[in-house]
């Protein structure tokens, strides 16, 4: 009998858990202006280190929300006016694992690092006309859209 009751808590418990993140999410999600993203947050191995999540739009500010997080507060917030879109590529390797096809990884950089973001291609539209949208003589441009090469064929 002991045992079921222990069953049953930790059963409880991850109830609990799941709809505390999910209620986390809808939250997030409920103002509008939310996306998915991923964002790199290590490059100790090529090819991973990314981590899933939420972009909020608020102002000028692009807030990431880590997606299994219990945190209130965003884990990176990007500044428009300081962020600055280097290039873009197509995911390779590994990346290709955790991301879907159609997604497409923008480099960026901030006054003090670079930061990688993965996103949906017709999300990247979005993003860049965010980023463009900002007061007039802020550094936050984009460059021309440069041209993506398909991966090789695998055989």
């Amino acid at each position: 009998m002991r045992i079921l009751e222990i069953v049953g808590i930790c059963i409880g418990a991850l109830v609990v858990v799941l709809f505390a993140l999910f209620f986390r999410r809808r939250l997030l999600m409920q103002g509008g202006g939310t996306i998915r993203v991923q964002v790199r947050v290590t490059t100790m191995v090529r090819g991973r280190g990314w981590s899933a999540g939420l972009g909020q739009f608020v102002g000028d500010e692009l807030r990431f929300h880590r997606m299994f997080s219990f945190a209130i507060r965003p884990k990176r917030v990007l500044d428009r006016r300081a962020l600055d879109v280097q290039r873009r590529r197509l995911p390779e390797g590994p990346e290709r694992l955790t991301m879907p096809g159609h997604w497409v990884i923008l480099l960026c950089r901030l006054p003090d690092t670079e930061i990688e973001i993965a996103m949906a291609e017709s999300t990247v539209t979005g993003f860049l006309s965010w980023l463009e949208a900002g007061p007039p003589g802020q550094p936050g441009s984009v460059p021309p859209r440069p041209a993506i090469t398909p991966r090789p064929a695998e055989n």
